[in-house]
């Protein structure tokens, strides 16, 4: 099954960008190619969530469960049902320095082997942008936060 992996470094501690991370219902505010998180069900270690983001303008919709673990900031989703087959993976938070490490997994699969086969470079090289980008969008806004609460603005 196709893997990704990425990740970043964030100049902000990483208990505020797990929260952040958590804060889903957020993510179209601040990351272009999601269009909406709506939480479905919300428990104190898990939510279950809708997504509709885009990639390439085509919208891609799904469920998704999310298992948080507050101790070592991490969280654990999977598709529970969607336009994808296997959608799953982690966002792991490490501080180091006063610094972020995050990394994100993701395990994917389209359900369509034909197309895996046709296009799969090129499907493989979209979700690593796609995680690229969510990780680039919440150093943007982790950071910004970090920065206005420095300045009290």
């Amino acid at each position: 099954m196709p893997f990704v992996n990425v990740s970043i470094v964030v100049d902000a501690p990483a208990r505020d960008v797990y929260e952040l991370a958590k804060d889903q219902e957020r993510f179209p505010d601040f990351m272009p190619d999601v269009e909406l998180v709506t939480v479905l069900e919300r428990h104190a270690d898990r939510t279950i969530s809708k997504w509709k983001t885009l990639v390439e303008d085509a919208p891609i919709e799904w469920i998704e469960e999310d298992r948080f673990d507050d101790t070592t900031l991490r969280v654990d989703y999977k598709l529970l049902e969607g336009d994808l087959d296997t959608f799953q993976g982690s966002w792991t938070f490490e501080e180091r320095d006063g610094r972020t490490y995050i990394a994100l997994g993701v395990e994917y699969d389209f359900g369509v082997p034909t197309l895996a086969e046709l296009i799969g470079p090129t499907l493989h090289r979209k979700v690593k942008e796609n995680s690229e980008m969510m990780l680039a969008a919440l150093k943007v806004e982790a950071e910004a936060s970090v920065s206005r609460i420095k300045t009290g603005t």
